[in-house]
């Protein structure tokens, strides 16, 4: 069994927001190794209620938060002018993760923006990662908000739902979800991360720390194409990925989804055994 509990911790400039977190453990068993989730774009922290099951069966003690201008937290819906504050604010959380599990290898898991903001997390925190897990990122480049930034007006066009797993229900709970942002994008969240994926580029590869990259072969939201330069820029020496057939956007999210957190837990347990000093 699983325990969750939430809370608020200061985020955003100079600590002015305020941003939810969650946190699950096994209820009867010590965790070996700690997971920090880091979710995308528009979505919210209680859409990885079963990742975070999944993980924690693994043998994780699991963290994770809502952006701020997401889901809970407080913040202009879906604005962001600069991730590297919002890099800022998942180390804020690693911090208090810190508190509870100070020596335990620590796994950042990252989802399509999300995995933008872990990978540049990893760059700025390298000594304080066991692994990195990337999820169909936003890495290298990412075409579509280079056409929506190139346009003169963005259109108020949703997420189309059914992009995101070949599971129907998925959508449809996206879809109903009040927590998910179903507006446009915004040209400052926009310019933000094609800034963010400048530095990340500029900064250079991550050298020892081991990345696991996984993404579905039909994820028409984030094409492998684009996500390929990313990682052929990003990963060092230990590199491993895992691209499932037919598998959408939300891997995670897929029929197939127990397939997927296997792999990621695996990944996990041998970060964490080579993190253990011997």
């Amino acid at each position: 069994m699983v325990v969750s509990r939430e809370w608020e911790l200061p985020g955003g400039s100079n600590g002015s927001e305020r941003l939810y977190a969650r946190a699950w453990a096994p209820q009867r068993a010590e965790p070996a190794w700690l997971a920090v989730l880091v979710h995308g774009y528009g979505e919210h922290i209680g859409r990885y209620e079963h990742t975070a099951g999944a993980l924690c069966a693994g043998g994780a003690a699991v963290y994770g938060l809502d952006h701020r201008g997401h889901g809970r937290s407080s913040g202009e819906r879906v604005h962001i002018d600069d991730f590297d504050g919002v890099v800022e604010d998942v180390h804020r959380l690693v911090t208090q993760a810190r508190t509870a599990y100070r020596t335990l290898p620590l796994v950042l898991v990252g989802h399509s923006m999300g995995g933008m903001i872990a990978a540049r997390y990893a760059q700025l925190h390298p000594g304080g990662l066991a692994g990195l897990v990337l999820s169909g990122p936003v890495l290298g480049r990412w075409t579509s908000a280079s056409e929506l930034l190139a346009a003169p007006e963005i259109p108020d066009v949703p997420l189309d739902a059914s992009t995101l797993s070949r599971d129907p229900q998925v959508a449809a709970d996206y879809t109903a979800d009040d927590l998910v942002w179903h507006g446009p994008f915004k040209r400052e969240l926009l310019q933000a991360l094609h800034t963010e994926l400048a530095r990340i580029r500029e900064h250079g590869r991550l050298g020892g720390t081991p990345l696991l990259w996984v993404h579905g072969s039909q994820d028409s939201l984030v094409p492998i194409s684009d996500t390929r330069v990313g990682i052929e820029e990003l990963a060092g020496e230990d590199v491993a990925v895992r691209i499932f057939p037919g598998a959408r956007h939300e891997v995670f999210n897929e029929t197939n989804r127990e397939e997927v957190l296997e792999e990621v837990v695996r990944f996990a347990g041998r970060c964490a055994a080579r993190a253990q000093p011997a």
